[in-house]
Order: structure tokens, then sequence, then C-alpha cells
């Protein structure tokens, strides 16, 4: 049954644009497939269900629906869910798996969006969830919008996917003026290339630290690890994974699990077999809803605490919040970075130690203001703003063409 995706709020009923009652309100499906991805979209699935002119809905898939599900049921507990796709088998994690992932998903939107009937479609990032959605909207005729184009990320398969799905876009919302710039240079219309900056530093401020007892809980850390495969095999992964562990030796650790992309279980198999070495000491966590792992941050960033791994989330919110953070191995190679935030390329332990110390001096260091090149927290409602303002049925937002 489609739902109407409202909260049951009056105060966030989407009602007509009052400066033009008689345009019908837009519906707009917003696709969210990861954990993660889900996070960056909040606000923005907030800011639709607020703005004028619209009507949110939203579509569950990928690994929201794998078994636990634990994140589905997060993103139900926010809004109403319209559709669900399935993508993903539990236990399958290979490329091919993957590939063969998108066929279903791309199949299953395709019957979504004919019977939702949506005005726009908005992914982000470059998920295989993202692409399937994208090429059954493209194909199927309906106005795509793309959050987090035009972004470099050279270390993983999902590089290629982003690109593609600008191409198949005809709405760009970059997070950085560079992003945009390499957008317009793939030749999409100047005109349709907003720099929104990133929704993942929305609502930040608005988010509290973790409390005292929340942060025992989770083993009064005084590091977080998060470590996402990069496509590699399981053996790869789990060197790396291990490596940057034992980097940390001597710290209270919280390991968080990875998604669910290639290369997972070696990931997993490094993280568990880390905690079976002191179980009574060492915290791992399937998942951390996102305002509790940016209450955690915010109480790191506080105690001299220190993000280590390879996830967007270290260069863009915990860089944020003045947060050391040490960014290991290529899946975030090309990506803007604040200053402050120490790369390492080498995934051995005596040089991921050695990062993690610059990186604990920097952040004592920081200056009161730290310049981001991701924005100032206003990108939901300026992706809602604007996708009320543009006509997805004009001829020129429509009509894809290299303008160069």
């Amino acid at each position: 049954m489609i739902g109407d995706g409202w909260d049951g709020d009056p105060s966030t009923r989407p009602h007509p644009d009052p400066l033009n009652p008689d345009r019908p309100t837009r519906r707009v499906a917003v696709v969210t497939g990861s954990r993660t991805e889900f996070g960056l979209l909040k606000p923005v699935m907030h800011a639709i269900g607020r703005q004028a002119g619209l009507e949110l809905c939203v579509i569950a898939s990928g690994s929201h629906l794998i078994l636990p599900a634990e994140t589905f049921r997060e993103v139900k507990a926010a809004f109403n869910i319209a559709d669900s796709v399935p993508m993903q088998i539990a236990g399958r994690t290979t490329r091919i798996d993957d590939a063969e992932a998108v066929g279903r998903g791309v199949a299953r939107f395709a019957r979504s969006f004919a019977g939702l009937q949506p005005h726009w479609i908005v992914v982000l990032g470059d998920r295989i969830e993202a692409f399937a959605a994208a090429s059954a909207a493209s194909i199927g005729g309906f106005a795509l919008a793309h959050i987090h184009g035009g972004d470099r990320a050279e270390g993983i398969a999902d590089e290629a996917m982003r690109h593609a799905i600008t191409k198949l876009a005809h709405v760009h919302f970059a997070a950085s003026e560079q992003s945009a710039d390499r957008i317009r240079a793939m030749g999409e219309r100047p005109e349709h290339v907003f720099v929104s900056g990133s929704p993942a530093i929305d609502g930040l401020a608005e988010m509290a630290s973790v409390s005292d007892e929340e942060f025992a809980a989770l083993g009064a850390p005084e590091a977080v690890l998060l470590m996402h495969p990069i496509g590699r095999a399981d053996e790869a992964e789990e060197h790396a994974t291990a490596s940057a562990l034992a980097a940390l030796d001597g710290k209270r650790v919280l390991a968080l699990h990875p998604n669910h992309d290639p290369g997972r279980v070696g990931v997993v198999r490094a993280i568990e077999a880390w905690q079976a070495a002191s179980p009574e000491t060492r915290v791992v966590r399937q998942h951390l809803a996102r305002e509790q792992f940016v209450g955690l941050l915010k109480r790191l960033a506080r105690g001299a605490g220190v993000l280590v791994g390879n996830s967007s989330s270290g260069l863009i919110e915990a860089a944020a919040l003045g947060m050391a953070v040490v960014d290991v191995g290529q899946r975030q190679a090309g990506r803007e970075r604040p200053a402050h935030v120490v790369h390492e390329d080498h995934e051995s332990p005596d040089a991921i130690a050695r990062a993690v110390q610059h990186a604990l001096r920097a952040a004592k260091e920081l200056p009161e203001r730290v310049p981001h090149p991701y924005g100032a927290g206003r990108a939901g409602a300026f992706i809602a703003e604007t996708l009320a303002r543009l006509d997805p049925n004009r001829h020129a937002v429509l009509r894809k063409r290299i303008v160069y």
C-alpha cells in the first residue's frame, strides 16, 4: 500500500504552494538503501516533508532489508515507508552477487515508480541501490535528482557508479564547489548543478552528546574503528582491519561493523577475532543510530578521542566537529578533507599508530573555527526548496544532452 509520507504532525503536512495554490502537490520519492546514506538523507526527507508544494514518499531498499533488518526499523520509526525494494540476499556479498542484486533492483524499482508515480526521485551517493533506482528512473522517464555527485572516492568500485548516476540524473546537488565543477566538466547543464553542501552537516549542532550511561555502555571508548570493505578479497580486508585494530592497542576501542559490500566478511572476521581475544574489555556494535553516533563523536571530540577507518563520516561529520580523524587506505582517496584529517595510505599497524598520534596533536591545535568544504548545514532545506521551485516536467529538465 502506498503511504503518504506524513508523520502525523499537522505542522509538517505537505500543502500547496501559497504563492501558486493551483499548482498540484509534487510527490518526491526518496530512495534509501543503507544505514550510512539514510543518516545523510534524514534532514533532506524532513525538509521535503515540511516544504510547501511537496509530498514526501520514502522507499526503503537494499541493506535495510537484510535480516535482522535493524536499520529498516529505524527508517520505519522516522517515516512512513511507501514501498520496499529488496535487492541483496543475506550472506551473499561478492561483486557478482551485487551485480545480480542490481538487476533485481532495477526491475523492482520500475514497478515501484509505476505505482507511486513520483514527480521527482531522489538518490544519494554511489551505492548499488542508488544506481539501480537511478537506472529505473532514467529509463522510465522520471525526473531524477542526485545528491553528492561529482565526489572523488578513488579507492572503491562505487566511484564508477557515482559518475554513472550523474549522467542519468537531471538535477545535481553537489556537496562542494569542486564536486560541482566536476559535474559541469562531465557536460551537465550548469543551470541544473547546485552546490547544496552535504546533508551530513545538517543538524549536527542540535544533536546532544551521549550521556554518561550511554558512553559507559559503549565501553567508554578512546577510539572508534569504522572500516568498510573496498571490494578486495576477504583476506585483504581482514588484514587491513586487523592492522588498524593493532594500531589502537592500549586504547579502549569501540569497533563498528561495516556496510554490506563485497569484502564485508573479512572485516567482520578481523573484528570478531579482535574481540574474542579480550571479550570483557573490547566492545563491538553492529550499528549505532545516527543521533547516537554523532553524540558519541561529540563526546570523543571533547575528550581527545580519535576516529580511525575509511568512512566518509570521518571526513565530513567528525571533521566538522573538530575531532581527530585517521583516514586509512584508498577508499576515500581523492575526496576533499579538512587539513586536520590525517590520511595514511599504508595499512600497517606502525604507520596507522603514527598517524593516530599525529591526528591527536593536530586536533589539539585546531582553531576555534575549522574551514570545512562541505557547507554550513542547510543542505536539506536548500534541496527541498529547489525541488519545489523546479518543474520536473519541463523539457529542459528531462532532456539529457552534453553541453560542451
